[in-house]
């Protein structure tokens, strides 16, 4: 077990911040990882200057890297990547604010015109008044008077309604994860986006392509395998989607594969006996694998707006989610419904698509997030 006291010999390191995490670590972040040391009293977080950690590896697991600790020289370009991705949005909806926010005096038509833009932005209704309450009780705290005066307000309060992920610890091996999601949200590719970024991070991907009842699936997840030179676990079409579960999660096992990801049959929310073929799914992964699945994601299509909540709503009723990837958001104009997401389903946005290539899938950030929807009047 590594001491405090010891970190000088282990790599130059230089604190950057202080952290206390529920689970007690002490974190060291390399240019492309980011370790965890368990420890049993405090936490403290450094940034690794040099390439090399030569501490054992015993205890050690992998986590993705906070946002408040990502190197200051990447700041721009996650931020740009997030701006260029979020354009749509920003263009349809959030950026006309500037249009209205000029030099008159705060008024009942300046209200109603942010309601009407935040509901056209699919922040939903209870949280566009919830997001119009607390502006209006700020005007009157700090005595704001005129428009102009309501943008700083406007960025501070929807920026504190997006949580930051859940830092993504992998503590089995293999790790199973079932993908979820309705036809046509994005949620094969998606899967491929996941492989390809867990890969780059030094993990043993397989992928288990468990949506059967698509053929088009199967050949699509086969063929983002051959490219990505992750194995492919695949039925015949139409076939038992539990029994493609089952073998993937051994064939997992006997290669000791670090993830196992699962893509399964896409469906209608609504579609009663699909969503128990679902269930099924997930009592076979566990007959499988004690504990599996550790994960259940749901891939949501983000140009779907309000309509995508109800279909979380039902996923999560059935297989008890615990997060949403927001898929095609560079395609998107509503993206405010990453804020109904976080205030109506209590779910955490763990990943993002911004792009259409496999390195396109970023981890949620919720400060790039609202600077990049917001950018127009910054």
């Amino acid at each position: 077990m590594l001491g405090v006291g010891e970190k000088q010999t282990i790599c130059r390191v230089a604190t950057l911040t202080a952290r206390v995490y529920q689970s007690a670590i002490f974190s060291i972040y390399q240019p492309s990882r980011i370790f965890s040391i368990n420890r049993d009293k405090t936490s403290e977080v450094f940034v690794v200057q040099t390439s090399e950690v030569l501490a054992s590896p015993q205890n050690i697991e992998m986590i993705h890297p906070p946002h408040d600790i990502i190197p200051p020289m990447e700041n721009n370009n996650i931020f740009n990547k997030w701006k260029d991705g979020l354009a749509r949005t920003r263009k349809t909806t959030f950026g006309r604010i500037a249009n209205f926010l000029g030099t008159s005096d705060i008024s009942d038509e300046l209200w109603e015109n942010l309601e009407a833009l935040f509901i056209q932005a699919d922040l939903g209704m209870e949280t566009t008044l919830d997001v119009i309450q607390s502006l209006q009780e700020r005007v009157h705290l700090e005595g704001l008077t005129r428009s102009d005066e309501l943008a700083q307000a406007i960025t501070e309060e929807l920026s504190s309604r997006l949580n930051t992920p859940p830092p993504l610890v992998l503590r089995e091996r293999p790790t199973v994860i079932l993908i979820a999601g309705v036809n046509g949200s994005g949620k094969t590719t998606t899967m491929a986006k996941l492989g390809k970024r867990f890969q780059s991070e030094g993990k043993k991907v397989i992928f288990g392509a468990a949506d059967t009842y698509r053929a088009a699936a199967i050949d699509q997840l086969q063929i983002w395998g051959e490219r990505l030179g992750i194995p492919v676990i695949a039925g015949q079409p139409n076939g038992d989607p539990g029994a493609v579960t089952f073998d993937t999660v051994k064939s997992a096992i006997a290669r000791k594969a670090d993830i196992a990801l699962i893509d399964t049959a896409g469906r209608l929310h609504t579609r009663f006996n699909l969503m128990e073929e679902l269930k099924k799914v997930h009592r076979v992964a566990g007959k499988a694998l004690d504990g599996a699945p550790h994960a259940s994601w749901l891939v949501m299509d983000a140009t779907t707006g309000q309509n995508a909540l109800h279909q979380a709503e039902a996923f999560n009723e059935a297989i008890a989610l615990d997060g949403v990837i927001l898929a095609k958001l560079d395609s998107s104009a509503r993206g405010g419904m990453a804020f109904a997401i976080q205030k109506e389903l209590g779910l955490p946005i763990l990943y993002a698509g911004l792009g259409e290539s496999a390195q396109d899938l970023e981890v949620f950030n919720p400060q790039a997030f609202a600077r990049g929807i917001l950018a127009d009047f910054l």
